[in-house]
């Protein structure tokens, strides 16, 4: 029984603790990594600009509001 004892202790991890503790290391350095770029090009880049809108959109807005174009 003292012989196996001995044996366990001097083995060490287990093999597929190892494998899971590298791959978890690496996916969690992977959203980390992904997580400070993200916010490194929020307030680098900035908030994208919006498209113009047409004067034809614009119209049809405003007729849906019940506000009436100037000119009509």
């Amino acid at each position: 029984m003292a012989n196996a004892k001995a044996d366990v202790v001097a083995k060490g991890f287990n093999p597929g603790l190892i494998v899971l503790l590298v791959v978890g290391g690496l996916l969690l350095a992977f959203l980390v990594g992904n997580y400070i770029l993200y916010v490194y090009a929020q307030r680098t880049i900035g908030p994208k600009k919006k498209k113009p809108i047409s004067k034809k959109k614009m119209r049809k807005e405003r007729l849906k509001q019940g506000v009436s174009a100037p000119g009509e």
